[in-house]
């Protein structure tokens, strides 16, 4: 307010506050009291240009060209060390407040937005502090115990370019809570020529949405022939350096159930193929409309979680990562585990609550005991029996050639369960698998091994190891 005079130019208001300040000097009355105040502005006047100089000598900043031929650095480091020196020496207590008061007009400048003349050093030290850490991070491979979901959003935007799915951001914060990386993307088709201008558009409204979802991150709109294009080149080459996200999250495709928009069903397909490909999780959000926003307090509820053995901890992790938001931090977590009616449901139940407990987590455990018609022979004999039959012939101590040929038949099982699956639907009817191997088929399998008879077909036999 005080930079600004009248029309002829007369700075009435800046030659007031002057005014003001000399009347205080003259009514303290006490010159040995006023002249450490002034050498307190001077010796810091003095301070931040020679920490101005340093700084940008320091960062090699390109428009830093000084005249003076032995000029280093060390000079102006010196020169501000200096001034700093004196300042206390001189009276702690003033110098306290010049600081205060200098530190409180630095503020007031960059709350208003003033322009700088000569650019930021603070600016230019953050730039080289985070391209040292992208550096660190590059070089240093990340530790599981420090894996956290590095989230890409994939948003949709309307004919108007806004976001479709606001919540999708809602629950992006969330899960984040301000943590960790969060890159929030979308894809216009057409060629880049032609929708620059829409891309710039969709981006500032992407970044209004963001920040009243309250959501911390960087946005970006990309202009591609095809959506499925676009989605496949975010997926590849979003983020810099060690700052790649790992997890892919986004919404469920709308009306993928018409075939008039099969379009949606085959860019969903093919999305889940590439995230894959590219060893990321996904996470996909269905319908996410109805999700609570941020205002909303959820004072009851559980997040259900159905455990897959082989996702890496990630089902565990999202539950724990929400509850921490205030949103959906009264609600509960439910695990749940599918067991065989021949399975030890009660020794199963207490074997998940103890590994619980060692990941310092708390949660309620169910068991959902299936029939055997729930599940297909095919995949019951993948997955649930496979480890059984390897314990087996761990304890039979097989030889490796019979292990070979129980391999193999193992392999001719799985198949001829599969086809019988498949045939259901025709009235065929499938028998319940069994073991392959019994103590009386052992002991004939060594007879005949010990007499030599059908070597030549056992070795020949090439079966799929990764069926054991």
């Amino acid at each position: 307010v005080f930079g600004h005079g009248k029309t002829n130019g007369e700075p009435t208001w800046a030659l007031l506050l002057t005014v003001g300040i000399c009347e205080i000097g003259i009514l303290i009355a006490s010159l040995d009291q006023v002249a450490p105040i002034l050498s307190m502005f001077f010796l810091m006047c003095y301070l931040f240009v020679n920490l101005a100089c340093a700084v940008q000598t320091l960062l090699r900043t390109p428009n830093w060209r000084p005249r003076f031929k032995f000029y280093h650095w060390t000079l102006s480091f010196l020169g501000m060390s200096l001034c700093l020196s004196l300042m206390f020496i001189c009276s702690w207590f003033y110098a306290l407040i010049a600081i205060l008061i200098a530190g409180c007009i630095y503020k007031y400048i960059e709350y208003r937005g003033a322009v700088k003349e000569w650019g930021d050093g603070i600016r230019g030290l953050s730039l080289n502090a985070a391209r040292y850490a992208l550096i660190r991070l590059e070089e240093v491979q990340l530790h599981t115990k420090n894996w956290r979901p590095q989230l890409m959003v994939l948003c949709k935007l309307n004919d108007d370019l806004e976001v479709k799915h606001p919540r999708l951001l809602s629950f992006t914060s969330q899960l984040k809570a301000g943590k960790g990386l969060t890159i929030v993307c979308s894809v216009l088709e057409g060629t880049y020529m032609t929708r620059k201008a829409d891309a710039n558009v969709g981006e500032q409204k992407m970044k209004a949405t963001m920040a009243a979802e309250r959501t911390k991150g960087f946005s970006h709109v990309i202009v591609s022939s095809s959506l499925r294009d676009g989605f496949s080149i975010l997926i590849q080459s979003a983020g810099l350096g060690g700052m790649k996200h790992n997890t892919v999250l986004m919404a469920w495709p709308a009306g993928w159930k018409q075939a008039r928009d099969s379009l949606a069903r085959r860019n969903f397909i093919e999305t889940v193929r590439e995230t894959t490909e590219a060893h990321q999780a996904l996470l996909v959000a269905k319908n996410i409309d109805h999700f609570p926003d941020n205002q909303e307090r959820l004072k009851e509820g559980t997040i259900d979680v159905w455990w897959i053995v082989h996702d890496g901890g990630l089902l565990m992790l999202l539950p724990f990562l929400l509850m921490q938001h205030k949103v959906w931090r009264k609600s509960k977590m439910r695990v749940f585990t599918v067991a065989q009616l021949d399975d030890n449901s009660i020794q199963m139940k207490k074997d998940l609550q103890v590994f619980l407990y060692h990941l310092r987590l708390d949660a309620e455990v169910e068991v959902v005991e299936m029939h055997g018609s729930d599940i297909s022979a095919f995949t019951y004999e993948k997955t649930l029996k496979m480890e059984q039959r390897s314990q087996m012939l761990k304890e039979m101590q097989l030889s490796r050639t019979e292990r070979q040929r129980e391999a193999q038949l193992i392999h001719d099982r799985n198949t001829a369960s599969h086809s019988l699956a498949n045939d259901k639907a025709t009235g065929a009817t499938s028998d319940r698998v069994h073991m392959t191997w019994t103590k009386d088929k052992l002991l004939n399998e060594r007879n005949k091994h010990r007499e030599g008879m059908a070597v030549k077909d056992m070795f020949n036999m090439k079966p799929e190891w990764e069926n054991l």
